[in-house]
């Protein structure tokens, strides 16, 4: 039987595609808490194991996953198993994540941002938005039913020292210290081995995301990006 198909909270209103466990706390982990708080069914899909890395192992960057997860309030998380440094946008790896979009159904998709200096993070992108055309297809041996998410978005976890300019920023200011608890719990990343004098990696997390806020008459904002235009039904939700 099908774990990812018997999974109670599934159908998801939304999948967050990551290429390595810890990204989609960076991206957008106040936008998990906010969505959760709300109702809705949040799932992450985590592309590899994210190691080896200087100071974590497989079973060290697992633990913290599981225990990012349950700060955020996720209920289904998954590891699509892929190769941490070699990822790539091949036919299998499409084949892979369209199989699960198919089967979590998600409304919404995202992933991270199409520039970046991360190869992995560039093929993630790459994969994502076409398995999610490929999610769609009839007469096919992909797994589940056709499936073709309405919108995908993507955050901002890069690598690059860009002045980027996001299309819309996300008010996080009540969700900001659950999703610094999330961080943190990647202690191998963000806290093993870096400096400890101020501003520590920590630091300028905070920093970033104040930056973000302020741009938005905020404490804390989350920025995002769209290739497609962002719709709108009323200008009520507008700050």
């Amino acid at each position: 039987m099908n774990p990812l198909r018997t999974a109670p909270e599934l159908p998801l209103d939304v999948l967050i595609v990551a290429p390595h466990p810890d990204d989609a706390e960076l991206g957008m982990g106040g936008a998990i808490v906010k969505m959760i708080s709300e109702g809705w069914r949040v799932g992450v899909l985590d592309l590899t194991s994210g190691e080896p890395t200087p100071y974590g192992s497989l079973e060290r960057r697992q633990q913290e996953t599981s225990a990012a997860s349950q700060v955020l309030g996720l209920s289904w998380r998954h590891n699509a198993g892929l190769v941490n440094r070699a990822l790539e946008a091949t036919l299998e790896a499409r084949g892979l994540v369209a199989g699960i979009i198919r089967q979590t159904r998600p409304r919404w998709l995202f992933a991270p941002y199409w520039e970046d200096a991360h190869p992995d993070h560039l093929a993630a992108t790459q994969i994502v938005e076409a398995a999610r055309f490929w999610a769609k297809l009839s007469n096919t041996d992909l797994p589940g039913e056709p499936h073709h998410p309405e919108r995908i978005f993507h955050y901002y976890c890069i690598h690059l020292r860009a002045a980027i300019t996001p299309d819309f920023i996300l008010d996080i200011s009540d969700q900001w210290e659950t999703k610094l608890e999330s961080i943190r719990c990647f202690e191998s990343q963000f806290i093993t081995g870096r400096p400890t004098e101020p501003p520590t990696l920590i630091d300028r997390f905070r920093d970033d995301a104040a930056y973000w806020g302020r741009l938005i008459n905020r404490r804390y904002g989350e920025p995002y990006a769209a290739r497609e235009p962002v719709a709108m039904t009323s200008f009520g939700a507008l700050i």
